[in-house]
């Protein structure tokens, strides 16, 4: 059976003793992609164009630095915890898209504070625009041939040749997949029901559909630490699990409430 050969270079080109790689490249376009979105959701909920662009500064600080510390101390806490300064080499790789999102609460914390805006509401815009990033960065995996999946006999299995010669799920590709369904389903949300009316109930569907397929898409991923293979979910299931219970409680509470004013006071 013809299986997919993927041995594609991580590195697109070199600039003198800078590498341009392929994940960064998707990461600066899942970025750029999500602040497009932004712009028409602050727009559209009565914001204002200058402040996606405070935010965003904000949320890429947040994404990048909760990713890496959420890597360093849920994944490898015992190499980190001797070697500090390890943490600081992000250009290394070890990005968790759940400190991702831990990091991206405290950021938009930090500008609600700021600015005065109402942190739901502010989440609730950034519900709307994260899965595209998201999806984008999961690509970005694909080309760096990790987050793979198990061994697989399903036709369209990949063969990570940089990895092993074992056919596999391409599971980053499927949560990329995943992300762009759940990307649409939020612009739905937000432009024909309700939801967008009403304080963290964006937020509250987004942690649902994205941490319910991360969790549904982990029974079909290789562990990514040794000590995961005795647990009877990995880390990234346990992880999603409380995400996924505060994203159902954010639902309940907005439909029991009102439609809030957007600035805070």
């Amino acid at each position: 059976m013809l299986r997919l050969l993927w041995n594609i270079n991580p590195v697109l080109l070199h600039l003198g003793p800078i590498e341009l790689r392929w994940y960064g490249l998707l990461f600066a376009g899942g970025i750029l992609a999500a602040y497009q979105v932004g712009i028409w959701s602050f727009e559209r909920a009565g914001g204002s164009r200058q402040e996606t662009n405070r935010l965003l500064g904000y949320v890429i600080v947040g994404t990048v630095v909760g990713a890496r510390l959420g890597h360093c101390l849920l994944y490898e806490p015992a190499y980190y915890l001797r070697h500090p300064l390890e943490i600081l080499a992000v250009w290394r790789g070890g990005l968790a898209s759940h400190g991702g999102a831990v990091g991206i609460v405290i950021a938009v914390w930090l500008f609600a504070r700021r600015t005065g805006r109402d942190l739901l509401w502010l989440l609730d815009r950034v519900a709307v625009a994260a899965p595209v990033a998201a999806a984008c960065i999961r690509v970005g995996n694909f080309f760096n041939s990790e987050i793979v999946g198990r061994p697989s006999g399903v036709p369209w299995a990949v063969v990570f040749v940089r990895l092993d010669p074992l056919p596999r799920h391409p599971a980053m590709l499927y949560e990329a997949g995943a992300y762009l369904v759940i990307f649409g389903a939020m612009l739905w949300l937000e432009r024909r029901t309700e939801l967008g009316e009403r304080r963290g109930a964006l937020t509250g569907a987004l942690l649902v559909l994205i941490f319910g397929s991360r969790f549904a898409i982990e029974f079909l991923k290789e562990p990514q630490e040794a000590f995961e293979a005795g647990l009877p979910l990995d880390l990234g299931q346990l992880l999603s699990l409380p995400a996924v219970l505060i994203g159902v409680v954010l639902l309940g509470v907005a439909y029991r409430r009102s439609r809030s004013p957007a600035r805070a006071g």
